[in-house]
């Protein structure tokens, strides 16, 4: 059964006061306006800001749970104490200072508060800024994903019952962490290179250990210098058996689409 949620429309509206303990719960603000105004522990639980206006705004410790912002300019605006749960944010004009003051306690909504602000920032092109949400979510995400399986907090416990979904939480915690060591999860080439250069060195220290003598520093050299060869498809070895140069081959291949995936990440934010 469905029934009326109880949203009002406000539409063109202005505030032409400062706002205090006011509430303005489940509302639709479109092309809503407001400048230089302070507004301070205003209830805008669940509410639609459409195309709105707010410049050079102060928010003080404000709820905006749930709420959903949409084209609208927050252009010199400033938040202090205000809390976003589950707020979203499209083509929407703000100050990425947000990230530093009014992320959520929980790291899961931590996460999802910085990963719609990166949406949000790519939308409008703002390169810096989406990369320093993406950072904020990545490190969300992995305290989130470890805790899902270590912490002995309720809501975890609660969502996470018994041993075996402690081992799937576990298991995912360790995906994570193992593509954060690679590539960073797909944000840091250097990472990349280093792995690459890894599992580079792992095919020198099998070159020796077959093909050369281990108890010569200089066969490690030489051995380094070929199987980078190796790796780039330069030179391959009669003496290597099938299957390991398909094994180079592969990782050569994904090292290749993990590199392309990161310069189409960087560049798509420009």
């Amino acid at each position: 059964m469905l029934v009326e949620s109880g949203k009002k429309i406000l539409t063109d509206q202005k505030f032409d006061s400062n706002e205090s303990n006011s509430k303005f719960r489940n509302c639709v603000f479109v092309r809503a306006v407001a400048t230089r105004k302070t507004f301070t522990k205003v209830d805008f639980k669940y509410s639609f800001f459409e195309t709105c206006y707010l410049r050079k705004c102060h928010f003080d410790t404000c709820d905006f749970t749930g709420c959903r912002f949409m084209g609208t300019q927050f252009t010199g605006s400033t938040f202090a104490g205000c809390k976003f749960d589950y707020a979203t944010f499209e083509r929407t004009i703000i100050d990425p200072k947000i990230l530093d003051t009014e992320c959520p306690g929980h790291e899961n909504l931590k996460s999802l508060f910085s990963r719609t602000l990166r949406t949000n920032f790519q939308q409008l092109g703002y390169a810096v800024a989406a990369n320093k949400a993406m950072k904020i979510e990545l490190s969300a995400t992995e305290v989130h994903l470890r805790k899902a399986w270590q912490s002995n907090e309720s809501y975890y416990r609660s969502h996470h019952r018994g041993p075996f979904l402690r081992t799937i939480a576990f298991l995912e915690w360790m995906k994570f962490k193992a593509l954060d060591f690679i590539w960073g999860n797909g944000e840091n080439l250097l990472r990349l290179i280093r792995s690459v250069f890894i599992f580079v060195g792992l095919m020198a220290v099998f070159d020796v250990t077959n093909y050369g003598d281990p108890s010569q520093i200089r066969s490690y050299y030489a051995a380094f210098s070929r199987s980078i060869e190796i790796f780039v498809g330069a030179l391959t070895p009669n003496e290597y058996w099938k299957g390991y140069l398909a094994l180079i081959t592969c990782v050569r291949l994904i090292a290749v689409g993990l590199f392309i995936s990161i310069l189409v990440r960087k560049f798509s934010r420009r």
